[in-house]
């Protein structure tokens, strides 16, 4: 069975691959406005059916993260990553 239940980017570890499902801002405690998250994340290249990859996180907090987005890499604080669902 290799259907994986969506999870959010956020809470994944580093080396985790996977495929955006969605992007859900509404709580994730951003300084940004739900809307403008979206956009931002969207402008990024967190789009469904991107394919991202976990490539390092920060020493304090693991935070942030280094994240591949199809052939582009995005440093991303861990709680925004939180509204972008991968599976």
């Amino acid at each position: 069975n290799d259907i994986r239940q969506p999870l959010p980017l956020g809470s994944a570890q580093r080396g985790y691959s996977g495929v955006i499902q969605h992007l859900a801002t509404g709580d994730v405690g951003s300084a940004l406005a739900a809307q403008e998250l979206e956009s931002r994340l969207i402008e990024l290249g967190f789009v469904e059916g991107a394919r991202v990859e976990i490539l390092h996180e920060g020493i304090v907090g693991r935070d942030p993260i280094a994240v591949r987005v199809e052939n582009v890499t995005i440093a991303l604080r861990r709680r925004e990553a939180m509204a972008i669902f991968v599976a």
